[in-house]
């Protein structure tokens, strides 16, 4: 039995499997289980199990012995992109019905006529006017009538809707009428969730705002329910560690923080990739330019790193970006698209082939899973193509069918290609690589970044099929893919600190600056962190002030560290170059005459959790010897491939390509003869030379 060393775990839940991450004494084991879509709970739990199991204890000693719990969920964004969401109502200013109707975005393709105007995220009918006014100096034009407000309650009631929705103009600068509805939807609308704009989002977009809080409150009663039926299950279960849920900015939030404010969770999952991912590129290579890629079984996510910063974003989409719903909140930036293990293949009727964006999921995943699903997708590509052990997928918890991989793909692909199997699943592989290459080259050409100067990090349970593959494409220098990289999301949330992030609209300008009014408001979210601080026990925190900030007469801003707690004379042409330098690094040129335009400005604060490291070593046993197995070489077809398991790998060994490099959850495919992989630091596989130098 495993010594009674107190544990930190993490799950994700992602389209295929359960992720999770265990931490004893700075080394961490990994667990693999289906996802369960109507009970995603009982996929936690069960995955939990092989975890207790595999330390020869009960479910109950085992959680006995957590000291946290970190989740990521994407229940919130599915919940949003299906329309499963809470009957909600919208309060907003008297003639502006239309906040969420004349909206930010558009269609990609301006020319597209096929594309239908998105509906706003709440129907005009569940739209209500508030008869009120505020300027934008947050003076009161025209008072509250709380006698017609009354009046609104009681349509509401009629509507039976769920949640409720508030956002009054100018409120980010004087919330006193959003505060006055608020207290009477509590006394009118008793049990009914809802969220006031300023409270959430004091942002000087109306649409952002007001998109942000309408989310916020359709997902509170459906959120609420999840956290607290998790908390009740998992306490039931013998769980009596802290539980915490992981955040779309990086970081972690109590699970009693993210019920008040779900939102905050609606991207957790994509947003602790790149946390893991600088983390391992910085201890194997010190790498600082940083692309992590985590290709799970439905999506493959891609983030940039810039000199040791994961870049977040306010323009974050929920659905097709410009015609879904944007969360107005700050979010750790991801690009996604459709190319994961599950992805589906399928040939047009004009003969083209296709991968994605469709998934087949766990249920009933791929043909090869043997659970119902009949569309051939990537895995049952790589299986074909032999990259995959039928008899040990998933750590053996598994069992593949290699005859209906071959069937499919043969039906699906081969037969309306008119090739043979192998060069169809070699087609979806190379498909799939240059959708991946895209994903990349739009995050890095477009910021002036030459994709083969960073360090690509590949993570998740499909990564190994593509990473050299796309790493040669891109020509990146080196590639890292983490021992853990398989729940590489799962791994960052144990590397995250407890976050927030606090706003305050005091537009300024640095040639007519009021030091004193800014101040004022810096002094105000410097109070707000400390006393997040105060109330979350932890082991350090740091604060760090930002501004968003542009040239008069820009459309979007960007987000510039302060160097300063408060300004005085000097600070400001201090603040104003390095504004310039910022806007010359990202779009290329400054205007170094021009004053500088603050719209808002930010504090976050991390406070990192007690017995979090650093970047988390690994080494995943693995009772298999070396071995071979018939793969498929770049430009040689079927040979035998050499096949290594990880845990086989001795510290500075080279082992030369074509090899296929086995951990117990997946598999790294070099399929050229030229690369070669050697293990770093944190116990990672560094593949370099050849296509990927």
């Amino acid at each position: 039995m495993a010594s009674e060393a107190s544990l930190r775990v993490s799950v994700d839940i992602g389209g295929t499997f359960t992720d999770l991450v265990v931490e004893r004494e700075d080394c961490l084991r990994l667990f693999k289980s289906p996802t369960v879509p109507d009970d995603p709970v009982l996929g936690i739990l069960n995955v939990l199990g092989m975890a207790a199991a595999a330390d020869g204890l009960a479910l109950e000693a085992f959680l006995g012995r957590v000291e946290s719990f970190a989740h990521a969920t994407t229940r919130g964004l599915n919940a949003v992109l299906t329309g499963a969401t809470a009957r909600t109502a919208l309060l907003t200013t008297a003639g502006h019905p239309d906040v969420l109707l004349l909206r930010e975005g558009g269609r990609r393709d301006p020319f597209d006529f096929t594309t239908p105007f998105p509906e706003p995220y709440v129907p005009r009918s569940l739209t209500f006017e508030v008869d009120e006014r505020v300027s934008a100096t947050g003076a009161v034009l025209r008072p509250l009538d709380v006698a017609a407000l009354e009046g609104t309650c009681d349509r509401l009631i009629e509507a039976e809707v769920e949640a409720v929705a508030v956002c009054l103009l100018w409120a980010t600068v004087n919330p006193a009428h959003e505060r006055a509805v608020g207290e009477v939807l509590r006394r009118r609308l008793p049990g009914v969730p809802h969220t006031l704009s300023h409270a959430l989002n004091p942002s000087l977009r109306e649409y952002r705002r007001a998109s942000s809080t309408a989310i916020d409150a359709s997902l509170k009663p459906l959120m609420s329910a999840y956290f607290d039926g998790l908390t009740a299950r998992l306490r039931a279960a013998g769980l009596t560690g802290r539980i915490l849920m992981v955040t779309s900015i990086g970081g972690v939030a109590d699970v009693d923080d993210a019920t008040a404010m779900p939102i905050l969770t609606i991207n957790s999952g994509p947003s602790m990739a790149p946390v893991a991912g600088r983390a391992y590129a910085f201890t194997d290579l010190g790498a600082d330019e940083v692309i992590v890629a985590d290709a799970g079984g439905t999506t493959y996510d891609v983030t940039l790193v810039r000199k040791g910063e994961i870049p977040s974003t306010r323009s974050a989409w929920v659905g097709a970006e410009g015609t879904g719903h944007m969360t107005g909140l700050p979010s750790i930036d991801v690009k996604s698209v459709g190319a994961g293990g599950g992805s589906i293949a399928w040939v047009d009727p004009g003969g083209l082939l296709h991968v994605g964006p469709h998934s087949a999921g766990s249920v009933p995943g791929p043909a090869c899973y043997g659970r119902g699903g009949a569309a051939a997708t990537v895995t049952d590509a790589a299986l074909v193509l032999g990259y995959l052990d039928p008899a040990s997928f998933s750590n053996g918890s598994m069992t593949l069918d290699p005859a209906a991989a071959l069937a499919a793909v043969t039906r699906d692909v081969a037969g309306p290609l008119g090739l043979d199997a192998v060069g169809a699943a070699q087609a979806i592989l190379e498909l799939t690589t240059e959708q991946m290459v895209r994903a990349i080259e739009e995050i890095t050409l477009q910021q002036g970044i030459d994709p083969g100067r960073a360090v690509l990090v590949g993570g998740g349970g499909a990564a190994g099929l593509n990473a050299v593959a796309v790493a040669g494409r891109l020509g990146s220098r080196s590639l890292v893919v983490p021992a853990v990289g398989a729940a590489l999301a799962a791994a960052g949330a144990l590397m995250s600190d407890l976050t927030a992030v606090y706003s305050a609209t005091v537009p300024a300008v640095t040639s007519s600056f009021d030091t004193g009014k800014v101040n004022r408001a810096l002094a105000g979210l410097l109070g707000r962190c400390r006393e997040f601080a105060a109330k979350m026990p932890g082991s350090g925190t740091s604060i760090t002030l930002y501004a968003e900030a542009r040239y008069p007469q820009q459309i979007w801003e960007l987000e510039v560290p302060l160097r300063v707690r408060a300004f005085e004379p000097g600070d400001v042409e201090e603040f104003e170059n390095d504004f310039h330098a910022m806007h010359r690094q990202i779009l290329g040129i400054a205007d170094e005459d021009s004053p500088v335009e603050v719209v808002s400005w930010d504090a976050r604060v991390r406070i990192a959790l007690p017995g979090r490291g650093g970047t988390l070593t690994t080494r995943l046993a693995d009772p298999r010897p070396p071995s071979v197995r018939r793969a498929f070489v770049t430009g040689h077809g079927m040979a035998d491939v050499p096949v290594r398991p990880l845990a086989t790998i001795a510290p500075g060994e080279q082992v030369p390509g074509p090899v296929l490099i086995e951990s117990p959850f997946t598999t790294v495919v070099i399929a050229d003869t030229t690369s070669t992989a050697e293990l770093g630091p944190s116990g990672s596989l560094i593949i370099n030379g050849g296509d990927a130098a």
